[in-house]
């Protein structure tokens, strides 16, 4: 059963750093393109970060995570992060990971690409 489990989600205050992790089973993550969402209160899901299938997927960022957050995956933990710093109130969120094989060398932002989701881990900016 192919499965994504987030976690490291909690409080940090504006400015700081939390680092998210993914952790899949049942498939083997480096031959699924894979990004990062986030859902705020009352707004749509959007797209922070991706990154495409491969030994060496190549990232890709969306505006408001440019120069902030950094998306990583340890193939042999198979496992993907993403590392949050500078973080900002506007940050706050549920953020999913989510997979797709669809996707060959490449990664979008849109959400109905991805077939697989995990269950969210809640983000708070606040101090």
């Amino acid at each position: 059963q192919l499965q994504l489990v987030e976690s490291g989600g909690g409080l940090v205050q504006p400015g700081g750093s939390l680092r998210l992790s993914c952790a899949a089973s049942g498939f083997t993550l480096d031959y699924y393109a894979i990004g990062w969402f986030r859902q705020a209160p009352g707004k749509e899901r959007e797209g922070v970060s991706c990154i495409s299938s491969g030994r060496r997927g190549s990232t890709n960022y969306a505006d408001s995570a440019k120069g902030r957050f950094t998306m990583s995956r340890d193939n042999a933990k198979n496992t993907v992060y993403l590392q949050m710093n500078s973080t900002k109130p506007e940050d706050t969120a549920v953020y999913y990971c989510a997979a797709t094989r669809r996707l060959i060398g490449l990664c979008v932002f849109s959400a109905g690409e991805y077939d697989y989701w995990g269950q969210g881990t809640q983000v708070t900016v606040s101090s």
